[in-house]
């Protein structure tokens, strides 16, 4: 798995750098199919705009984007979205292959 942290218009510290980094990388024990990572913060006039891409094997990409005036916080908030479109994303495909459960009628006797 790849892992890029890209900042527009202004830099990331490294401590907050490495949060990130230790943050997107235990998605992989949410779906292990993930390929690659990519996380943007862009630094607007007084607030940061997130973006996190993550690509995953068969076409399955998940996308989210949050602002807030910290960085951090901003991430946080699109780790959140990308963990619940993963959730609902693995609960639709393991229960997708299973049938409805058959109803079991007991002959009466009248």
């Amino acid at each position: 798995m790849h892992v890029e942290i890209t900042a527009r218009h202004g830099t990331l510290k490294d401590d907050v750098r490495a949060y990130m980094g230790e943050k997107v990388e235990k998605l992989l024990t949410y779906f292990e199919r993930i390929t690659h990572i990519n996380v943007t913060v862009s630094f607007e006039s007084h607030h940061a705009k997130v973006e996190i891409l993550v690509d995953a094997e068969h076409k399955h990409d998940f996308v989210a984007h949050d602002e807030d005036n910290q960085a951090q916080i901003a991430f946080d908030k699109a780790l959140h979205k990308i963990e619940q479109q993963i959730h609902k994303y693995k609960e639709k495909v393991q229960n997708h292959h299973r049938g409805r459960p058959v109803e079991v009628v007991e002959p009466t006797d009248e």
